[in-house]
């Protein structure tokens, strides 16, 4: 399941810190998250994919303009709907969700505490 696949490799790359994520990597990413939740039907799914637009207008800043605080509540903001999502998600998904919410929480923290 191609959403399945993504899932794993979007909290494999997670789990290795972000400075690991090639910005170029982090916009494909979000771009293909994006597509998939806006195209769900889904309220709060299509939410997620709202904010994650809004993420992917901050990271097109060029690594000049980047706003590490926006960056961290932009990913906080998701690691919150992620967990509410994780709630209502087929068994076979929620303890990846979870996870995903975990981490995108905690980058979120770091880069809101580092700025």
């Amino acid at each position: 399941m191609i959403f399945t696949d993504l899932l794993n490799a979007t909290t494999h790359s997670l789990s290795n810190g972000l400075t690991g994520i090639p910005l170029s990597a982090a916009q494909d990413n979000t771009e293909t998250w994006q597509q998939h939740l806006l195209q769900s039907g889904e309220p709060r799914l299509q939410d997620i994919g709202r904010e994650l637009g809004n993420l992917q207008s901050l990271l097109s800043a060029g690594a000049v303009g980047l706003d590490a605080r926006s960056i961290g509540r932009s990913l906080s903001m998701l690691g919150t709907q992620t967990a509410e999502a994780a709630q209502t998600a087929p068994a076979e998904v929620r303890s990846s969700l979870s996870t995903l919410s975990d981490l995108l929480l905690k980058a979120g923290g770091q880069l809101e505490d580092a700025a």
